[in-house]
């Protein structure tokens, strides 16, 4: 077995990562803090195609250098767009069609491995801030809240995790 060389990988160009038919789900960010966080959040949309991050309240925005030191360039892949209110970005993607969900711990709320994606079209997934979480006023407005199960004596995961567990689920 030999480990594949960065050329061999055949990597879409930007101009064909534009171009190409994207994956059916946009990421929403919730006041993220940390410059890497969203960087990596980047990133990840970039591997599973996904059609829009959305970068709302005091989520910081490209260019920035320490954004890039995780995206490694997939900021000018994926489309973004920063949004002031959280609220009012998720009650927009809820009129264009979108299933919204909360990645939370709440009451009622529903295992992402229990999630079946292909009863949506079009799911937008909130990220929140890394000590606050989602806003409650975002939460009441999402479809559901969707929790990632987990065993161990900590109670939560890095959002940078989070996201790359959750955008691989709804990839596969």
């Amino acid at each position: 077995m030999r480990k594949l060389k960065n050329s061999e990988l055949n990597r879409l160009s930007v101009k064909a990562f534009k171009e190409a038919s994207k994956l059916p789900v946009v990421v929403v960010l919730d006041n993220i803090r940390s410059l890497n966080n969203i960087g990596s959040v980047f990133r990840t949309a970039d591997a599973f195609l996904l059609e829009k991050i959305y970068l709302c309240g005091i989520t910081a925005r490209p260019p920035h250098r320490d954004i890039q030191k995780t995206a490694l360039g997939a900021t000018e892949s994926v489309e973004w767009e920063h949004q002031e209110d959280t609220l009012s970005c998720v009650q927009n993607l809820k009129q264009q069609g979108y299933h919204c969900l909360a990645i939370e711990q709440a009451e009622a709320s529903l295992m992402l491995n229990d999630f079946d994606r292909s009863k949506h079209n079009k799911i937008a997934v909130v990220f929140g801030n890394e000590v606050k979480g989602v806003q409650q006023s975002v939460i009441d407005t999402c479809d559901h809240c969707l929790e990632i199960p987990q065993l161990g004596t900590k109670h939560s995961l890095n959002i940078s995790v989070s996201a790359g567990i959750v955008l691989w689920e709804l990839f596969r």
